[in-house]
């Protein structure tokens, strides 16, 4: 047994999940310290991985190395892609998984990773070198066993569970989630240290038991008939034999009931302190904020193919037990329903992410990284991709090497850290297509084109996974250069192009200009045009590679623009501002953004641009001042 590592991970969700397993995988003896050996990256709230914004980033994660979107693939029961009618920037795979399984793989995943061990306890207190210069460094970590553990850094990941405390009704107790006890002691070492901290909520909702629903009064909600994956990497197949969801409706009697619990709600009584999630209400919060909707959509959702529970999404709550029971029961298709658990909400500490660095390392406490809720965020996806961050950076500075730091323009991974580190947050922090400026170049079908090369040359990607990669990436190139070059003749294509209301050829065209209008598809053209037939079947082009080249034809322009306009804004993340610099002497700045930028410290002159407070003429000042 060895009481010294490289890296210690506190924290078995998904954010240690993902710091460990890269920071292993990339030869750092690392050390995961976890409560509980049997809920690995539990899914503690809904059973799904992905959904809008969040899909593309575990595909990111997948490009890069990363192990959620596989372990989501091989426990999957539902696929689907989201927002298939919108532009291919939207699209957004979503799948429901086997929480149970789920959790089972990833533990599989790290017992059997190199370099990984793994220590059943709970972190009391990190222990900290004072003397080792002007910024203190970490040394170890001590455990509620009275263990402590040498390392020279640390990933902290310790999700809900600091200081939490969990509320349903007027009851409450100490707690990181039902059936698991609170951590304490990190948070009072880090303020000790300096760092600043808050409190923030979030919630579950009720789980019900399938035996007692009415599953005929319900709306089915099925997979995709053609179901895709999560990974790029041919480790993994799309799912069989999907399981479907249900679509459930409150109505005013519903309503009627939950309000009449209002009084004793923690939420609304003074109890609940912390700032709660605006983007995933709870059921009191929707009954408040749209007073007048007269019903709200819920879903039903399988938790596993071996169980009878189900959760019940857009019905969180901490309303008293006996408030939801009876709500529940006047929602159609409920009526009998036996509850497994109600719903509860949590409190928990966190620590205002403008405290770290890009790297997400902190900037009072050399080796120690942050990463996951207690930086402010909701999600497991946001939680995992900043814990795959961490972990790989932590790593790159135990071997003296630069850090990852993704850019906006390259991964919604990016647009997340940089909005964490930048802006800060004043509430739980949910990604969005809406936050990213480059929403056409940060597509899901191109995760892996973005940043597989980066993730094979960090380590992460393994030789085999890169060699598909570079398969994929040709067979694209060749389809494109193939469109731009095909001539078509009008009397090829023209009663095609009628029949999907088209307007026929005056004279003949290249096949990327008939790509390029609406409708049309190299699925459908591939029946009307044997040349383009026997190029796709010759070549064996697969059929990710064909929606490639078909999204990088339609989207040319608009991708153009984008890149052009990234290209512009680059120039201001070359421009380095001293990480000692005293904007307190510059007066021709306003008093905002002096405190702003000596509060947050930006790096470059760019990330100074993108905090609130600061105006254009205050970055023409620091244009001004650093020579440019």
């Amino acid at each position: 047994m060895m009481l010294e590592y490289d890296l210690i991970v506190i924290g078995g969700g998904h954010a240690g999940c993902e710091a460990a397993a890269a920071a292993a995988r990339l030869g750092t003896r690392t050390l995961l310290l976890t409560m509980d050996m049997t809920k690995m990256a539990s899914m503690s709230c809904n059973p799904a991985i992905g959904g809008i914004a969040k899909g593309q980033i575990v595909r990111e994660i997948d490009a890069l190395g990363g192990q959620t979107g596989r372990i989501a693939d091989l426990t999957a029961v539902q696929f689907r892609m989201l927002n298939r009618s919108k532009g291919a920037a939207m699209w957004s795979p979503r799948a429901q998984c086997d929480k149970t399984r789920f959790s089972e793989v990833w533990r599989r995943t790290l017992e059997n990773t190199p370099n990984l061990y793994i220590w059943q306890d709970t972190a009391t207190d990190l222990l900290v070198d004072t003397t080792a210069g002007p910024t203190p460094r970490i040394r170890g970590v001590k455990t509620r066993m009275g263990v402590e553990f040498a390392c020279r850094a640390v990933v902290l990941t310790a999700g809900t569970f600091l200081d939490g405390v969990m509320h349903c009704g007027s009851s409450n107790a100490e707690g990181g989630r039902a059936g698991d006890a609170a951590s304490h002691g990190i948070t009072q070492c880090l303020s000790a240290l300096g760092f600043e901290t808050g409190r923030m909520k979030t919630g579950t909702p009720a789980r019900l038991d399938a035996r007692t629903i009415d599953f005929e009064a319900l709306e089915l909600q099925e997979g995709d008939a053609m179901p895709e994956k999560f990974s790029f990497s041919n480790d993994t197949h799309p799912v069989e034999d999907q399981l479907p969801c249900f679509l459930v409706y409150t109505s005013p009697e519903v309503h009627d009931i939950l309000r009449r619990g209002f009084d004793r709600s923690p939420l609304f009584n003074g109890t609940i302190r912390g700032i709660g999630p605006r983007y995933c209400p709870s059921i009191e919060d929707k009954l408040r904020t749209f007073a007048e909707k007269e019903q709200h959509q819920l879903f039903l959702e399988p938790e596993g193919r071996t169980t009878n529970e189900y959760y019940l999404n857009g019905f969180s709550s901490s309303l008293p037990w006996e408030i939801q029971l009876e709500a529940l029961h006047k929602i159609r298709g409920l009526e009998d329903v036996h509850v497994f658990r109600p719903g509860y909400a949590i409190e928990y500490d966190y620590f205002p992410p403008t405290q770290l660095h890009h790297s997400l390392e902190t900037k009072l406490v050399k080796g120690l990284y942050f990463a996951g809720q207690v930086n402010g965020t909701t999600g497991y996806e946001e939680a995992a991709a900043q814990g795959l961050m961490a972990g790989i950076n932590a790593h790159r500075a135990l071997k003296g090497e630069e850090p990852i730091v993704l850019k906006r323009d390259e991964a919604y991974i990016g647009v997340l850290i940089d909005d964490l580190v930048t802006k800060g947050v004043d509430e739980p922090y949910r990604m969005f297509t809406s936050r990213a400026e480059y929403r056409i170049l940060l597509r899901q079908d191109n995760a892996d084109l973005r940043l597989t090369p980066l993730g094979h040359k960090i380590g992460l990607v393994t030789r085999k996974n890169y060699e598909t990669f570079l398969r994929k990436k040709s067979a694209v190139e060749a389809l494109v250069s193939f469109a731009k070059e095909q001539s078509v003749k009008a009397d090829e294509v023209n009663d095609y192009l009628r029949s999907v209301g088209s307007d026929p050829l005056t004279q003949g065209r290249k096949l990327n200009d008939i790509l390029m209008r609406n409708g049309v598809t190299f699925e459908s053209l591939q029946k009307v045009l044997p040349k383009l037939e026997r190029f796709i079947t010759s070549n064996q082009i697969p059929a990710d590679a064909i929606e490639e080249a078909e999204i990088q034809i339609k989207y040319r322009g608009y991708i153009e623009r984008e890149k052009f306009i990234a290209e512009k804004l680059h120039r201001l993340e070359n421009i380095a501002i001293p990480e000692d610099f005293d904007y307190a002497r510059m007066n021709a700045l306003t008093i905002e953004a002096r405190q702003k930028l000596d509060r947050i410290r930006p790096a470059t002159i760019g990330q100074a641009s993108r905090i609130p407070g600061v105006s254009p003429a205050d970055v023409n000042v620091l244009l001004v001042k650093f020579g440019r």
